[in-house]
């Protein structure tokens, strides 16, 4: 009979050779999931600081009627069913159409058919895929008011801007520069065309650094309002030079962060008299939180994410060429620094944006925030829900809480 004592030390090399082989298991699946997470953190990363061309991914199912009577129909989001005003741009933005009420809405079919207002460019008829957009002016001369082409030169080089000079025989010499969102377009920010018109306020749409009239092929980076400040101060010189006693800013989502920082940090700040803001970021901490919940972040990668676009080590990684001061970015912790009138104007089911942050800033600063009460309008859609609700809370703010009193001037 063999001895079983003789397996004895077989069986232990095999369990050690076993356990290390689990260990060895176990640390490569730790890595392999460290990789992905790391690799989930640049995606994200990357997506926050790299400008990108929004898509044209919204079906458009059936045109029908002629000219001055056609009906659209399109598949039911939570864009599509808002109530109100709004641009449908097609043809790879070339065509835009200004969309109108719902006419009918089929829970069955999940289809909304809604009025066309008036196609503004291009061939709707055409069309099968398009992008739903707050924009509903491309062009100013689709405003019916004077424009000119200006070229506003800031230290990365040219930028294209719109000069929007009043039609009031007496013009203030307080001027609007209008600071568009992430993403977007000075065409964003023409809606406020008619209202600043009506009270006589020259203005400027201009664009900013890393817009897609000006990014240097793919080397452009956000710095989420931490860099594009530097080019609203470059608008305000030309609205000085022009005539201009003191400016208020306009800015719609992350215009409002640049907005926030010029008039805390730009050479021209004591020149600001006030800002406007849609739907702004006051706090991209709460915003960046949001955006992780929403995508299902872990909460070590949404960290790994924040870490990525703050510190210098991940420079080489997201292109930034200085990381992103969130801290100095947060206006809710920064709220006793704030020196000049604001009003917010933030829908309250602000899926991207938090109203959150905005209220706090009101609660904190009540002495200098205005903040009307907006629920429906998701996204710095406010003025296409109600454009006569948004242009008097503009108009009132205006001529209330800013020195426009002797700020006319004559035309030459």
């Amino acid at each position: 009979m063999r001895d079983d004592r003789s397996r004895e030390p077989g069986l232990k090399d095999r369990a050690l050779r076993t356990a290390m082989l689990a260990g060895a298991v176990a640390a490569g699946a730790g890595a392999l999931v460290s990789i992905a997470s790391s690799g989930l953190a640049v995606y994200f990363a990357r997506r926050i600081v790299v400008p990108e061309n929004q898509p044209e991914d919204l079906d458009i199912l059936h045109v029908s009627g002629f000219d001055d009577d056609l009906v659209v129909q399109l598949p039911v989001t939570d864009d599509t069913i808002l109530p109100g005003r709004y641009g449908l741009l097609f043809d790879s933005g070339r065509g835009l159409a200004q969309i109108g009420e719902i006419l009918e809405y089929d829970p069955a079919s999940q289809t909304v058919a809604r009025r066309v207002l008036s196609v503004m460019a291009g061939d709707l008829h055409s069309a099968r895929r398009g992008r739903w957009t707050g924009t509903v002016f491309t062009h100013p001369s689709q405003l019916g008011l004077p424009y000119e082409d200006i070229v506003l030169t800031s230290d990365v080089g040219e930028l294209p801007a719109w000069l929007l000079p009043t039609t009031a025989d007496e013009p203030l010499d307080t001027w609007a520069i209008l600071v568009h969102g992430r993403g977007a377009t000075r065409a964003e920010v023409l809606r406020a065309g008619h209202v600043l018109d009506s009270i006589g306020m020259p203005s400027i749409a201009m664009s900013y650094r890393n817009d897609a009239e000006v990014r240097e092929g793919d080397r452009s980076r956000y710095g989420l309002g931490d860099t594009e400040w530097f080019d609203v101060d470059v608008a305000i010189d030309y609205a000085r030079s022009h005539g201009a006693r003191q400016v208020v800013v306009f800015g719609w989502s992350m215009g409002g962060a640049i907005a926030f920082q010029a008039a805390s940090r730009g050479r021209n700040r004591s020149f600001i008299a006030g800002l406007v803001l849609d739907g702004p970021v006051v706090d991209w901490h709460d915003v960046l939180d949001n955006q992780a919940r929403l995508n299902y972040l872990p909460t070590p990668i949404a960290r790994l994410t924040l870490d990525m676009i703050t510190r210098p080590w991940a420079r080489s990684i997201t292109g930034l060429e200085t990381p992103i001061d969130l801290e100095r970015l947060d206006w809710v912790t920064r709220a006793a620094e704030l020196d000049k009138p604001v009003l917010l104007i933030h829908s309250d089911d602000d899926q991207f944006v938090p109203s959150g942050p905005s209220h706090a800033l009101a609660r904190v600063r009540f002495d200098l925030v205005t903040m009307p009460q907006y629920d429906t309008a998701a996204h710095t859609k406010e003025w296409n829900v109600e454009p006569e609700r948004w242009e008097d809370d503009v108009a009132s703010f205006l001529e209330s809480k800013i020195d426009l009193h002797g700020t006319r001037r004559r035309r030459a």
